[in-house]
């Protein structure tokens, strides 16, 4: 870990932010933004800490500190909400009634044993790769979801041939079948709109797949009748529950356009719904 404390910091920090952001990498920076009596690191002390908990850079205090600010960053980094770190002495938590490894409203609460007894604020902001969206079909609303969800920040990515010509230059990664997709990923989200091609195999891939949010582009009607092909060929009535039919929110969408929009529209949704319920 780099211990630089001093004017340097914050250039050097935000060179390491930019090459970590455009490598995708995923990370939170803390920021040091107020502090009370004797504190080792002073306001606008950074670091740069990855999903690990590994400090890749920078300095913002010692033991206590370091240890609330690295698991500040690793819970920051896993739902992609940022935290304040409060740092005091034992006693003046006490007369606030607060207790030492308390979390509430992105709050962390954390004790300095250290012997100056300062206290200090630190903020921990999260760095995400974009939410993958795998889009599994070759049907007319595919092609559309492929070419619009990078105006929302997402990644496509898609199986085999599919898209090859309508949508390629927005396509981020093209898994060679189903077998090749990982089982798990963060920030995956998937929608299958294969639309009468291969629908069954689409959803039984779908549904062994880690995701925030899994749809499918059809009626409800046609959901539940794929619904009993699949508890037929021995999928889980639980995972089955978990796809969203009809793909999208209701806005009377018609064309492949408006479809796609309507599902992009509930995929923001989805991805922002903690912080409209907070």
């Amino acid at each position: 870990m780099n211990s630089i404390n001093g004017p340097n910091q914050a250039a050097d920090i935000n060179q390491i932010v930019q090459g970590l952001k455009a490598s995708g990498d995923e990370f939170a920076v803390a920021t040091v933004v107020r502090t009370v009596s004797v504190t080792a690191a002073k306001p606008g002390a950074k670091a740069i800490i990855d999903a690990s908990g590994a400090v890749l850079e920078g300095w913002v205090g010692g033991g206590c500190a370091r240890h609330a600010v690295i698991k500040a960053a690793q819970a920051a980094i896993a739902d992609g909400e940022p935290r304040l770190v409060t740092l005091q002495p034992e006693e003046i938590l006490h007369e606030q009634g607060l207790c030492a490894g308390q979390e509430a409203d992105g709050v962390l609460v954390a004790s300095n044993m250290c012997p100056s007894k300062g206290s200090m604020e630190i903020f921990v902001e999260p760095f995400l790769s974009n939410p993958e969206l795998l889009v599994i079909g070759a049907s007319p609303v595919a092609q559309m979801l492929a070419r619009m969800a990078p105006l929302f920040d997402f990644s496509v990515s898609v199986v085999g041939d599919a898209l090859k010509d309508s949508a390629e230059h927005a396509i981020k990664y093209r898994f060679k079948d189903y077998s090749e997709i990982p089982l798990e990923h963060s920030h995956r989200y998937v929608v299958v709109a294969t639309q009468g091609s291969g629908d069954v195999d689409a959803l039984i891939a779908a549904i062994q797949l880690g995701s925030k949010h899994l749809a499918f582009v059809g009626s409800k009607r046609k959901l539940s009748f794929l619904s009993d092909k699949l508890i037929a060929a021995g999928q889980q009535t639980a995972r089955i529950d978990n796809i969203k039919g009809p793909a999208g929110l209701d806005i009377g969408a018609v064309t492949p356009q408006e479809i796609a929009l309507s599902i992009l529209a509930e995929l923001v949704q989805v991805r922002r719904r903690k912080k409209q319920q907070a």
